[in-house]
């Protein structure tokens, strides 16, 4: 399984899947922050972004991500003030440019998370108080144990995320091999990367010696960068957050310590945030977990496509089945 959305679209691009055996195959899992955030947590977003006296600043892709029966590009074409920015640190400044409460919607993994942490140092050093977030970050590691944990998916080893690795190291991912018993190497995204990478798996399933890896030498350190750790922790604490298509995950998401209450969104303004049921039909659950190809999903390709998105994978560029569905005609 390659637990990165950006290797899944690797894998795709660089045409690695038609070049492994048949007795080797590529699972997606659950590494697309877009595609994992919760449609309760896309209304709580849209509750905060309806407020006039409030800007929502968001990355790009969580624009259409669907909620309950909106996204928030068709709360932006109603009329609220979402912005997209590139960066946290531009919601910052859209901040100190205006007198109105800024609020980023801070979503993705460890990798997104530190730089969210150190604009909040920022905006405590400027002292601008008209600037908060909802933090929807999401931990990989409590992810893969809850998935190997039930039960439900069989893999041999996994691929494990390169920019992500770059801020946690390697070590947060020990207990794959140690409790589980599955191989893991963490690799770059270049095609010779992800091969090497499933040759280092292959060759520990061969040894039966599960261990984890580093492949991606040149970027990631077994303790990876303790500076970025350093500030994640002063501002973040591990809390129990919701996985679309997955459910409630102890442990595997991050909230602002009560001692920066006045930079939470959450504590200053109460949005509503409700629970959502994905539609019937959509898989994108059984997809984030591998237990299914996107091609098995009925809505895939018909009723659901990246112009009219039923579940999040599709909406994001990195989703699984975003990925399939643009590049499995040449596969």
């Amino acid at each position: 399984m390659e637990v990165c959305g950006t290797h899944t679209v690797a894998i795709f691009r660089h045409g690695i899947r038609s070049l492994l055996p048949e007795s080797v195959s590529l699972l997606s899992g659950p590494g697309c922050p877009v595609c994992v955030t919760a449609a309760g947590d896309v209304e709580a977003a849209l509750s905060l972004a309806r407020r006039d006296d409030i800007v929502l600043a968001t990355f790009g892709d969580m624009m259409r991500v669907p909620g309950k029966k909106e996204s928030l590009q068709d709360a932006k074409a109603g009329g609220a003030d979402v912005r997209i920015v590139y960066s946290p640190l531009d919601a910052l400044l859209t901040a100190i440019n205006g007198d109105r409460e800024v609020v980023f919607f801070a979503t993705g993994f460890e990798t997104t998370s530190p730089l969210v942490a150190a604009t909040l140092h920022e905006a405590n050093r400027k002292k601008v108080e008209n600037f908060s977030i909802f933090s929807v970050h999401k931990l990989v590691p409590p992810a893969l144990q809850a998935l190997l944990a039930s039960g439900e998916v069989q893999v041999d080893g996994f691929i494990l995320p390169g920019h992500v690795c770059t801020v946690t190291g390697s070590r947060p991912y020990a207990f794959l091999a140690e409790e589980f018993g599955k191989p893991a190497v963490v690799t770059g995204f270049n095609a010779d990367e992800i091969l090497e990478g499933v040759v280092m798996l292959l060759d520990q399933i061969a040894e039966g010696k599960p261990r984890v890896d580093i492949q991606y030498k040149s970027v990631v350190r077994e303790e990876g960068n303790t500076k970025a750790q350093a500030m994640l922790h002063e501002y973040f604490e591990p809390e129990d957050a919701a996985w679309r298509g997955i459910g409630v995950i102890p442990g595997s998401g991050l909230k602002l310590r009560p001692r920066f209450a006045n930079r939470d969104a959450v504590e200053k303004f109460s949005p509503e945030r409700p629970e959502v049921k994905e539609p019937k039909a959509c898989q994108c659950g059984e997809v984030l977990k591998g237990i299914k190809l996107p091609p098995e999903c009925k809505l895939f390709g018909k009723a659901c496509t990246p112009e009219t998105p039923v579940g999040a994978c599709m909406v994001s560029t990195e989703g699984s089945c975003a990925a399939y569905y643009k590049y499995q005609s040449s596969e």
